[in-house]
């Protein structure tokens, strides 16, 4: 096996041949294959010791000219087998790397046996000292040349020592010269990945899988082994070298091929592929190769499930998340309270509550042979998906069967969830008396908890009580948002206390936030509403210097307030503003214009501003046609409401109580109930395919 490398690190995955299934003996090979060299017979190390030291006596004492003349030294190393633990023991304690090569060099003249193992054990001493000594790449280059001069030939404790020291220098081709005239037979898989993990540092992808390419052949002698998957894979997967090398794809289809010599990259790296595949919108290539590593019975954990779920979860696609749940306990992998909880909180987010509460008993109880102990994000899950359908008792009730376990009490979260449920419910009384509660457990408010009681507060009118936690976020040491200023703006001008309103809005200012379109949009709707138009004019004046464009709900709160106060023609005027900036009505808007006009007798307008509607893609409600027909009926229109009757049908939209009583009494007054009968079947006709 040798290795050229690449004047180009053009970065193509070579084709990888495909070998068949290994044999029984290989595979105990693969077993056996851990380090290089086998652990040489064991000596009488005191005698070794001795032998050492006494050769190191004669060494000292004799001038290095004289050592291939002076006898007691030759008979000491070579009067029996010299032992390479002997020679390299002596080599390793010559005070210099130069005295020890220079040592080698007087055996390979003198040695009797001119023995390669005993040279090379010595030599490997040699290029130990000269590391040690200055650990200079040129240094070890030049004894690396020596060694073939004087044909050493190197062990592979020698050639690891040179691989790693050159790649340590960014000496690449010189690395790979030891690699190629090492010794074929005395390369082992650990060798070869070290050279490989010296390659992928470099960058040469290329050629560390031509080696790679090398161990996967079915008469390799160096097959691949756990070693060889996570240095080349966890390499691969390194940030910094992220779409530079190979991507995605090529290096699963690796795993795979490494997966049918029985060798696997550890559970960390299959995950971060699945991670990396699922982040890269590749949904299902992740899940295809998790399915193939179980076929190929990878260590695979629950954690890469957990990915797959979460994915599936994401798309609300519980039926695959429960196929897949299957296939776990098909292939004996234990699912975690991550991958329940996975479940649970996919169920609770499509308010299938009841279903996620069947999995969390059958969680607690084992009955599916898994028995997983909830934690407290299982318990606030579930909490938070009965609150948001309304069941704020039951997550009460669950809140409290969390104090009575070890290890699960209830955190600002949990409360967070059942104070806006109880706020959105209208119990403000009772989500008060919980944060209460929360102030006193031991858990510490946070910001998103006074934002929410500041809410439900000002929403249910009770602007002191909102005052008080606002000061209480405050002495807590959080900083206000615009959204929770802007819900205490709202809350105030709701009251009709502008002076505290506008308190608030300094304080904003003074804490550097400028007030945002939602902001004016608040101010801006409670001038319209008291009929100041001057305000609410420069308020939107200055929304536009301050580089905020007004929304349609700016527009819709000052039309709303024209029309309460019978401006209809400057409610139509802003109407016409907003065509010119650009900014298309909403259905909101075009009703309350189409319902004035109508009560001031102008329904041709009315049915103008019906027609502009379809010209703009706005679809009319209900409440739409209801505003027509009435105007209609006050100028007996007859022909024209049957018209309308018609369009009505059309656009699918159903009428209500309020459409059929004003039909109601007035066809039948003129004869017509005929044509109510037939505008009724055209809707259940019309419904039936939804």
């Amino acid at each position: 096996m040798s290795v050229t490398l690449s004047e180009s690190k053009h970065l193509k995955l070579l084709p990888l041949l495909k070998s068949p299934e290994p044999s029984s003996s290989l595979l105990l090979l693969r077993r056996l294959c851990a380090e290089p060299d086998p652990q040489p017979p064991k000596h009488d190390d005191e005698a070794i010791e001795a032998t050492v030291t006494q050769a190191l006596e004669l060494l000292k004492q004799t001038p290095q000219h004289e050592w291939a003349t002076f006898q007691p030294l030759h008979t000491l190393l070579f009067s029996s087998d010299p032992s390479p633990r002997v020679l390299a023991g002596i080599t390793r304690r010559l005070p210099s790397h130069s005295a020890a090569l220079n040592f080698v060099d007087y055996l390979r003249s003198n040695s009797p046996l001119q023995d390669a193992q005993l040279l090379s054990s010595a030599f490997l001493a040699v290029l130990e000292l000269a590391k040690r000594e200055m650990d200079s790449p040129e240094m070890l280059s030049e004894l690396y040349r020596v060694s073939k001069e004087w044909k050493v030939p190197l062990n592979v404790k020698a050639a690891v020592l040179l691989i790693r020291c050159f790649g340590r220098a960014g000496m690449v081709n010189e690395s790979a010269v030891v690699f190629n005239e090492l010794d074929p037979s005395l390369k082992s898989t650990h060798f070869c990945n070290v050279f490989i993990s010296l390659l992928l540092k470099a960058g040469c992808i290329d050629d560390a899988l031509k080696v790679l390419d090398g161990m996967l052949q079915p008469e390799s002698e160096v097959p691949l082994n756990d070693a060889t998957a996570d240095t080349f894979f966890q390499a691969l997967l390194k940030e910094e070298h992220k779409g530079m090398w190979l991507s995605v794809e090529e290096i699963v289809e690796l795993v795979l091929k490494f997966g049918e010599h029985y060798v696997f990259p550890s559970s960390i790296v299959i995950t971060k592929l699945i991670a990396r595949l699922c982040r890269g919108q590749k949904f299902n290539q992740a899940l295809d190769f998790l399915r193939e590593l179980m076929k190929l019975h990878a260590p695979i954990e629950a954690t890469c499930f957990n990915l797959i779920l979460t994915e599936l979860g994401r798309n609300g696609d519980v039926d695959r998340m429960n196929s897949l749940l299957r296939e776990m306990r098909d292939a004996d992998i234990q699912p975690d309270i991550t991958t329940f909880g996975i479940l649970i909180n996919t169920l609770c987010k499509l308010r299938r509550v009841d279903a996620a509460l069947d999995v969390f008993k059958r969680m607690r109880e084992g009955s599916d042979g898994i028995f997983v102990q909830a934690d407290v994000v299982t318990y606030t899950t579930l909490i938070d998906g009965l609150c948001k359908v309304g069941r704020q008792e039951e997550g009460l009730a669950m809140m409290e069967q969390m104090r009575s376990l070890k290890g699960c009490a209830p955190n600002t979260v949990t409360y967070s969830c059942l104070i806006d449920g109880f706020c959105k419910g209208g119990e403000i009384d009772k989500a008060r008396e919980l944060f209460d509660q929360m102030l006193k457990s031991g858990c510490s408010a946070d910001a998103i908890v006074y934002n929410t009681m500041i809410s439900g507060l000002s929403q249910a009118g009770r602007m002191d009580d909102a005052s008080n936690v606002w000061s209480k976020l405050k002495e807590a040491g959080f900083h206000p948002n615009t959204v929770s200023y802007n819900v205490l703006i709202d809350g105030f001008c709701k009251r009709n206390m502008l002076d505290k309103a506008c308190e608030i809005v300094e304080e904003m200012e003074e804490a550097g936030m400028k007030p945002d379109t939602v902001t004016y949009n608040i101010l801006i709707t409670y001038f319209s509403r008291a009929g100041d138009f001057s305000a609410a004019q420069s308020l939107m004046k200055k929304m536009v210097k301050e580089g905020l464009v007004p929304t349609v709900e700016t527009f819709g709160a000052l039309v709303h307030a024209r029309c309460l106060t019978g401006q209809i023609e400057e409610a139509l005027k802003v109407f016409k503003n907003i065509s010119k900036s650009k900014l298309l009505p909403n259905t909101i808007i075009y009703n309350i214009l189409i319902e004035a006009l109508c009560k001031n007798n102008r329904v041709e307008d009315a049915s103008s501003l019906m027609d502009d509607m379809k010209v703009k893609g706005v679809k009319p409600n209900t409440s739409t046609y209801n505003s027509m027909f009435r105007g209609l009926k006050e100028k007996n229109s007859l022909e024209e409401a049957f018209k309308l009757m018609d369009r009505m049908i059309n656009d699918a939209c159903n009428p209500d109580y309020i459409t059929m009583k004003i039909l109601t009494e007035w066809l039948s007054a003129v004869g017509e109930m005929n044509k109510l009968k037939i505008f009724l079947r055209g809707h259940s006709l019309s419904a039936a395919p939804g």
